[in-house]
């Protein structure tokens, strides 16, 4: 539901126009799939009209949807699973993603110095019970950046760092972050804008780095935390070791 007066109109008045979309969206959200669940919502309050509010605004986008919580996935099932199984080449809800974080096992480890700058590893972690980017409030944003920068300035040895905030950071400590290539502007792209998590800027926002400046944690960018391991050179072995080990202490 997009306002509470969608309720005085059937929900066929609200099916999108989606002329000239290309999207999975468009693909896999139809008329009865509409009617049935728009005045469903999350026990947070999301509803499918804030989910796919992103692909309906922009024609050209390939997937068009945006879970704002975890019960996203299970309440609006029947159009998200299909879309994901397409989008991510034929992986269904019953299939296990396998995670190996095994260092010992990369190999021919150093790459050709001739045509690598520098490597780098990352991923996208995300906090059980907090809302998602599209959908979290201010008060929730805040605390995420509280727990998450208390942890990882708890960090020990290689891991020893320090948490800028973007809404509080000096004018020397901005120039640094930019010197480095570590720091994230102000979110002005359609995903983010229409997508609801552009919103609020800087506000909850911040980066945290090692002293060694090759172990790198984004808050609050996209998604909860942003978890990057780098380095110049080759040596992916090297990188991927110091984010196995950097992922294992930030999880936990």
């Amino acid at each position: 539901m997009a306002n509470l007066m969608q309720k005085n109109f059937d929900a066929k008045e609200d099916f999108p126009n989606f002329q000239g979309h290309h999207s999975l969206l468009s693909k896999y959200l139809t008329e009865e799939i509409y009617c049935k669940l728009r005045d469903v919502e999350t026990p947070s309050g999301y509803t499918l009209d804030k989910a796919i509010q992103n692909g309906v605004d922009n024609s050209d986008f390939h997937l068009g949807l945006l879970a704002g919580d975890e019960e996203t996935y299970s309440v609006f099932a029947e159009l998200f699973d299909p879309v994901i199984e397409e989008y991510h080449n034929g992986f269904k809800k019953t299939d296990n993603h396998v995670t190996d974080l095994t260092p010992d096992k990369v190999s021919d480890d150093i790459l050709d110095a001739d045509y690598v700058i520098s490597s780098r590893i990352r991923t996208g972690r995300n906090i059980k019970g907090f809302a998602l980017s599209p959908h979290v409030a201010r008060s929730e944003r805040r605390q995420i950046e509280k727990l998450v920068s208390e942890a990882l300035c708890a960090l020990g040895d290689e891991l020893t760092g320090k948490y800028y905030s973007l809404q509080t950071l000096e004018e020397k400590d901005q120039q640094q972050l930019i010197d480095d290539h570590f720091l994230f502007e102000k979110p002005i792209s359609r995903h983010f804008t229409s997508g609801g998590m552009a919103r609020d800027f800087p506000d909850g926002r911040g980066i945290w780095h090692n002293d060694e400046k090759n172990f790198l944690v984004w808050i609050n960018e996209e998604d909860h935390t942003r978890i990057i391991s780098m380095e110049k050179g080759g040596n992916m072995k090297a990188v991927f070791e110091r984010f196995c080990k950097g992922l294992k202490e930030v999880c936990t």
